[in-house]
């Protein structure tokens, strides 16, 4: 219970707390959700399941068999095993109750056997749950539905051992394992509920609203920290999460950046995504005046009375630029947060507005706006001493103290600006403050073709030139053509000056590279078409970084500097093309070339600049000597 005078949301805020990047986070997990939501007697988080509709359709179908609920860590799993539960008929007492094995007698006859999360079971003792899906899926025996939870390598690896056991491999090994790393089908009488695959930028906006829209805030409106002028930091960052100020700009910019990293291959559960707006609304960078830097209610009073609401700021608290550097790295969600380099990335002009902008006439205008306009974040009266200290102070403060304090808060300013830049600021480009400078048109030409039209010409010119430079070795300002270079051999030679095969960089007549959409990863790939069918094309898969590499060469990087791993990548797609190239020679697909005949004369294809940079094949005839 409260105790008298405590703030009215004081409870609600310390079980918001549990969730964020705290060394004790139990309440993450669902064993420990209603334990933690009654002592604090508040309404808990509800968040969406996505999957389950398609698991009692499934169940009330009468289907053969039994299920699982898969995923990693933090995915759900157990969220989705106790909502299929009560939604079957369950009682909320007996799921609480001690014991990883419920049973519940379904309408139709068949007992259904949940199994909360098989990690429960140690050793030889997770052959029990095993046993009882095999009867189930691979002895027909349909007097059970076993429902088990379990992670993706956890269910394999017990399945691997089990089968060893017993002499042989276990035959659901192999389809799982496909099923989970390949998107394959499931294996007969087996339905599988792959809960990793569900979180998209949708899945964050869910969980977003959940918190900061949570019901237990509505007690705010009646605390005396949140009166007679005196700004909460912690309300404050919640109404900014959800969208009151800007429009849901926060939130869905937010959304980019998590979006590029599932594009990029990283999966970022439900649990991690409640850590970081969790610390998003209650994080605060100085642990002496918060614990764990994270505030609860309690803090807010003196943070007030030291005058350093700014040290919550929402915008760095995206970054775990609160916390520890060693605790923001334990958590998948601030590394992957911290992998875009919003607060280090920046620009000339973002930079000299957030400098000079106070003092410069020129910038004058663009300050008010864009900085001044908040004096909680922005223009607060620390940073403003803090710049007039740098820019005005004595040569040793400025190279000393004021410099690196500075320095700190222009870290903070920056990625204050990436998330409230407005949309068509042509001076400041927020993509610009990120390591991802082309991320932007990655997520443009994802929208283009999941709406079925053209990819912005420019965008699809600049792929194309930077194909042409990693494929060549050569500063080729072509974009309508693709070359497809060697250097007379299947080396990989960084520069290739004989031209194999050429065909455009637009599909043309069945012939070309084209850009589509992947409906299972979501993703764009390239797909090279070097003649008429279908085993005559090579693809591509476009993730993000791969594209923020093509676009940076084709803008004039040099290839290993920005990302080898990148460019073993396009070489490896390079030698495919090479070899798609010499087997349609080969079939007589292509009849320009030369080759042999009386006089042991070969043509070969060299590639030519012009003086503007413009690629040209020039054909070399070339004769043995007699």
């Amino acid at each position: 219970m409260e105790t008298m005078g405590a703030p009215p949301a004081s409870a609600w805020v310390r079980l918001l707390r549990s969730y964020g990047p705290t060394p004790q986070n139990l309440t993450l997990f669902d064993e420990y959700v209603a334990a933690a939501v009654d002592r604090a007697k508040v309404e808990p988080i509800k968040l969406a399941t996505p999957l389950l509709e398609a698991m009692v359709s499934h169940v009330e179908s009468k289907a053969p068999g039994s299920m699982l609920i898969a995923g990693t860590a933090g995915d759900g799993k157990t969220y989705h095993c106790r909502a299929l539960w009560t939604r079957l008929g369950g009682e909320p007492k007996a799921w609480a109750a001690k014991g990883n094995v419920k049973e519940l007698q379904l309408a139709d006859g068949r007992l259904a056997v949940f199994i909360k999360d098989l990690s429960e079971f140690r050793g030889e003792s997770s052959d029990l749950p095993l046993l009882r899906l095999e009867k189930s899926v691979l002895e027909g025996d349909d007097s059970e539905i076993v429902i088990l939870a379990a992670n993706h390598g956890q269910v394999l690896d017990r399945l691997r051992d089990l089968g060893e056991r017993h002499g042989g491999r276990h035959p659901l090994r192999t389809p799982l394992q496909e099923c989970f790393l390949q998107a394959g089908p499931a294996p007969d009488r087996l339905a599988v509920f792959d809960l990793s695959r569900t979180t998209t930028r949708k899945t964050f906006e869910e969980v977003a609203k959940a918190v900061a829209g949570h019901p237990q805030w509505s007690n705010c409106s009646s605390c005396t920290l949140n009166a007679d002028g005196r700004i909460c930091p912690i309300d404050e960052n919640r109404r900014r999460l959800l969208g009151e100020a800007d429009g849901g700009q926060l939130a869905g910019r937010l959304g980019d950046l998590l979006e590029i990293a599932r594009l990029n291959g990283l999966h970022l559960p439900v649990r991690d995504l409640l850590a970081l707006c969790s610390n998003m609304v209650l994080g605060y960078a100085d642990a002496k005046e918060a614990k764990e830097n994270l505030m609860t209610c309690a803090d807010v009073a003196q943070i007030q009375e030291a005058g350093h609401v700014s040290k919550a700021c929402i915008y760095a608290n995206a970054f775990g630029a609160n916390l520890p550097k060693r605790r923001a790295f334990d958590g998948p969600v601030f590394k992957a947060m911290a992998a875009f380099g919003v607060g280090e990335e920046t620009t000339n002009g973002a930079d000299g507005l957030l400098v000079y902008g106070k003092d410069d006439a020129r910038l004058q205008a663009d300050f008010a706006r864009l900085v001044a306009s908040d004096p909680i974040y922005g223009a607060t009266p620390d940073y403003l001493a803090a710049q007039d200290d740098y820019l005005e102070g004595y040569e040793g403060a400025r190279l000393e103290v004021g410099a690196a304090a500075f320095m700190e808060m222009l870290e903070d300013q920056r990625r204050r600006l990436y998330f409230t830049l407005p949309d068509d600021e042509p001076s400041y480009l927020r993509w610009a403050m990120t390591v991802y400078r082309f991320a932007g048109d990655y997520l443009g030409i994802i929208s283009t073709l999941a709406k079925k039209t053209q990819v912005n010409e420019a965008v699809r010119a600049r792929i194309a030139k930077g194909l042409n430079r990693v494929m060549t070795g050569l500063l080729l300002e072509n974009a309508d053509r693709i070359f497809i270079a060697s250097s007379g051999g299947f080396t990989q030679s960084r520069v290739s000056v004989l031209c194999d095969h050429e065909t455009t960089a637009r599909r043309q007549q069945g012939t070309g590279m084209a850009i589509k959409l992947n409906p299972m990863t979501g993703r764009p790939f390239l797909e090279v078409q070097l003649a008429a069918g279908e085993t005559n094309k090579v693809d591509f898969d476009l993730t993000p970084i791969r594209h923020e590499f093509l676009s940076r060469v084709a803008e004039g990087a040099l290839p290993a500097s920005f990302s080898n791993e990148c460019l073993e990548d396009l070489l490896a797609f390079k030698a495919k093309l090479l070899r798609k190239a010499e087997i349609v020679r080969r079939n007589g697909v292509r009849d320009d070339d030369e080759v042999g005949g009386e006089d042991s004369a070969i043509t070969l294809d060299f590639i030519d600049i012009e003086p503007g940079g413009r690629g040209l094949v020039r054909p070399v005839t070339v004769r043995a000597p007699a």
